[in-house]
């Protein structure tokens, strides 16, 4: 495409859209010193559509409608009437005057009185009201429902089309269009539309939807894409005290703790639909807090919701998100009964908030529709399918589509499915597409081999020293039944080469009955974990870490091969249980497993062969997962995890050195605090009956790298503490800038303050310690370790900083009484 079409077809758009009665106003509002007025009110005249300008005085505004006015009014300040020359007016500059007379119009520094407010009368009925409005009022609903979700590259200009990277690609170019939310172009991307039936029943506080449709191009095998989707579509309801978007917890302005953080105006009223409407804005009373701009219209019987208009405020601590818009709708039904009807949420994704920045648009639109109340189902009804996939759903035609969908896709959206279906045969995107999957899944794939991990690469460790690592996996698809994984690597200190296979086959997908085995011959770091793992592949950061502190020796040559099944009856409850055979022996010349085998004490074994059974149980409530295979992928949203493992080791049986019984539990439970952030607590119990060696006891996990390792002990070096029963418990909380946001000149850091404490209590038998000839003294922390810590999170985005005290043992040798720890992660 030569820049001449380009801007034929630009120039013929922007009239097509002022040829079907558009009327389109941005800019900025500003006081007699220049200076920006925050969340003033833009409205086109003798109307009720309208915005509410940012923390820098900027406003869009678009109407379907023809309009020759805007009003725009603050509080403090005269109104001041616009009148619109054009259609389009871009990047006014509108000066407002401070009222003139001070018994008229009370002028107010930013915030608004808590004391004669009549907006917060309005509000005290609101939460009197609220559940009994809506889909509250009966015992049982249900609904249909149409979902759109669309991403889209945004601030689309010519210096970006005319870039080498779109070379080959610059048809995609004609399917530019402008948001209406902030007047920006923008270049779809991705478009995912589904059908479904909801059910909900107030008494049992289930809801179950039942997906009958879905479509979509662009993407759609990308699982990192899927997960983010899916978290996109988290549910919210504004009646809620607080809302949560991208693992944050926003304050509703809707929420009873509202009056502390937002200030409320009575701005208007008006009837809407036959009703009489209180309008009421609001915004936030402080800066760089998880709180919104904007207005809603309040009927003034039933004081339900009958529309509002919310947009995240540009100073609000997250990250990658520049902008958060949300529109909701509300139909009455029977004169009274006020019923969600249409649902808008755009969030613009962005390397930075600057107003020029590029970015993604990610935008939902849910209607809904055919509302019918108390028609029970029986309990069974609700209960969440495990693994159900109805590839049906995902092949209907474009008939169904046309016949079916709640609103017609407009022109541009209809093109996307062709474009997007073009774009992927392009070999350049294709390549483009291939490296953000790399970096995204860490796998290379090759036909149905996916090479990797390739971060896995490259460790280090002072037996191994440098140790290189190659491995893959077989890949058909996200879906897959079936999955096998190997690796092999090799340490150029002990000049060895090391290898691990697995493989895993679901052959039940309802129940997900899944059968898995494999073997692994390679050198460990034991103790990195309290809990047991049977994952075969699975090894511990701490075993290879390139950057570690003080001198580790301590690590075990291990040749474990397993074999297990689990099944998975209930949503989020899996049950299993596997057989294992391990051999254990050092591998380094400094560190010893050695043990007694007769009752004088005076012959040693240093090798352990062991064989074992063990059965787990497991349940994640509130898990979300992508995928139906043998393999899932997590969203990544919060849930707790409640885990119990039962391990029998055999004597005799394949030669195996002891008998014994273990138990252990595992407890972790994240709990969100409105705006005060996040609490995690994680607990851990085990004990081991019977008589073992150093090889079996629990060793309280230490960190000796620079990492932050989660349930390990920051000062702790490994196997200082030795047990064969332990109880742990772990606290954190992450404020989320909640206090340094209070603090001037740290404010728009975006900092996060994080605080700890971890502490264990365990000891050793005197028959384990009577077997012990591994030169290694058995110290227990039977006076309870513990240590605290304090950190810094978000810095430059992506890197937080921990520093962690110990609290006791502080004469023990070699101990570290002061470490600092870091971590990097993309984190909203």
């Amino acid at each position: 495409m030569n820049k001449s079409l380009l801007l034929c077809l630009l120039f013929l758009w922007t009239i097509g859209g002022n040829l079907f009665g558009q009327t389109k106003v941005s800019g900025v509002i500003v006081d007699k010193l220049n200076q920006p007025i925050p969340f003033a009110n833009v409205v086109f005249k003798d109307s009720n559509e309208g915005i509410v300008s940012n923390e820098d005085g900027h406003f869009y505004l678009e109407s379907k409608n023809t309009y020759t006015a805007v009003i725009v009014t603050s509080v403090g300040f005269s109104d001041r009437e616009i009148t619109l020359e054009k259609a389009v007016n871009y990047n006014l500059r509108i000066r407002l005057n401070e009222a003139e007379s001070l018994n008229e119009v009370v002028i107010f520094t930013g915030k608004t009185s808590k004391k004669n407010n009549p907006a917060l009368d309005i509000l005290r009925k609101i939460w009197e009201r609220k559940r009994k409005n809506g889909l509250y009022q009966f015992d049982q609903y249900q609904m249909e429902k149409y979902e759109k979700v669309e991403f889209d590259m945004n601030s689309i200009d010519s210096a970006f089309m005319k870039k080498k990277l779109f070379k080959g690609m610059e048809f995609v170019f004609k399917h530019i269009d402008t948001s209406s939310v902030t007047g920006k172009t923008y270049l779809p991307i991705f478009i995912n539309e589904s059908l479904s039936d909801v059910y909900g029943n107030n008494k049992l506080k289930k809801v179950k939807e039942k997906l009958k449709a879905n479509k979509n191009s662009g993407f759609s095998d990308n699982q990192q894409i899927l997960s983010f989707v899916k978290d996109l579509y988290s549910d919210y309801d504004i009646y809620n005290n607080h809302l949560t978007f991208f693992d944050k917890s926003f304050t509703s302005p809707l929420s009873k703790t509202g009056i502390d953080v937002y200030n409320y105006v009575l701005r208007d009223s008006a009837y809407i639909d036959k009703k009489w409407c209180y309008n009421i804005l609001f915004y936030p009373r402080r800066k760089n807090e998880l709180t919104f701009k904007g207005d809603f219209w309040v009927n003034d019987t039933t004081f339900a919701i009958k529309k509002i208009n919310m947009a995240v405020t540009k100073s609000a601590n997250i990250n990658w998100v520049k902008d958060i818009y949300i529109e909701q709708e509300f139909e009455v039904q029977n004169d009274s009964v006020f019923l969600l009807t249409r649902d808008y949420m755009m969030s613009d994704f962005a390397l930075n908030k600057k107003e020029e920045s590029k970015g993604v648009y990610g935008k939902r639109t849910s209607l809904y529709q055919n509302h019918k109340f108390n028609i029970e189902k029986p309990a069974q009804f609700y209960k969440e399918e495990v693994n159900y996939i109805d590839n049906e759903v995902y092949n209907k035609s474009e008939e169904y589509w046309d016949e079916n969908r709640f609103e017609n896709l407009n022109k541009d959206e209809k093109g996307i499915y062709k474009m997007l279906d073009t774009l992927q045969t392009v070999k350049k995107f294709q390549n483009l597409y291939n490296l953000v999957s790399i970096l995204g899944s860490g796998y290379v794939q090759f036909g149905h081999f996916d090479y990797g991990p390739i971060f896995s690469t490259f460790g280090y460790n002072e037996v191994e020293a440098i140790r290189i690592r190659v491995g893959g996996r077989t890949y058909f698809g996200p879906n897959d039944p079936w999955r096998l994984q190997g690796y092999t690597a090799y340490g150029f200190g002990d000049d060895k080469f090391k290898y691990g296979l697995s493989g895993k086959w679901m052959v039940d997908k309802k129940n997900r009955i899944i059968i898995s085995g494999g073997n692994r011959r390679d050198i460990e770091q034991i103790g990195a974990s309290l809990t047991t793992t049977n994952d075969v592949l699975g090894r511990s950061f701490a075993s290879s870490s390139l950057f570690s502190t003080g001198s580790n020796g301590k690590l075990t040559n291990i040749n474990l091969s397993n074999l297990g099944v689990e099944i998975e009856p209930i949503k989020n409850l899996t049950f299993q249980t596997g057989f294992s055979y391990r051999t254990l022996e050092s591998a380094s010349n400094t560190f010893s497993l050695d043990y007694y085998t007769d009752n004088t004490y005076t012959t040693t074994k240093s090798d352990v062969k062991q064989s074992e059974i063990n059965f787990q149980i497991e349940y994640t409530p509130n898990r979300k997962t992508i995928g139906y295979g043998v393999e899932r992928n997590n969203v990544d949203s919060p849930f707790s995890r409640f885990y119990v493992n039962y391990s029998h080791g055999f004597k005799g049986l394949l030669d195996s050195d002891f008998k014994y019984e273990k138990i252990q539990l595992y407890y972790k439970q994240p709990i969100i605090i409105g705006p005060l952030g996040r609490t995690n607590v994680i607990m851990e119990v085990g004990k081991t009956f019977g008589t073992i060696p150093l090889g079996l006891m629990n060793v309280i996990p230490g960190n000796q790298t620079y990492f932050t390792i989660e349930n390990t002990f920051s000062n702790l070096n490994f196997y200082e503490f030795v047990t064969d029963q332990y109880a742990m418990l772990q606290w954190d909380h992450n404020f989320g800038g909640r206090l340094l946001s209070r603090i001037p000149f740290m404010r728009k850091l975006n900092w996060r303050e994080i605080i700890g404490a971890k502490a264990v209590y365990g000891t050793a038998s005197d028959a384990n310690r009577a077997i012990n000839a591994s030169r290694l003294v058995y110290n227990a922390p039977e006076d309870v370790y513990w240590e605290y810590s304090a950190g810094i999170g978000n810095i430059f985005k992506v890197l937080r900083i921990d520093f962690a005290w110990r609290g006791n043992y502080l004469n023990t040798p070699d101990t570290q009484r002061f470490s600092v720890k870091g971590s990097f992660g993309f984190y909203f």
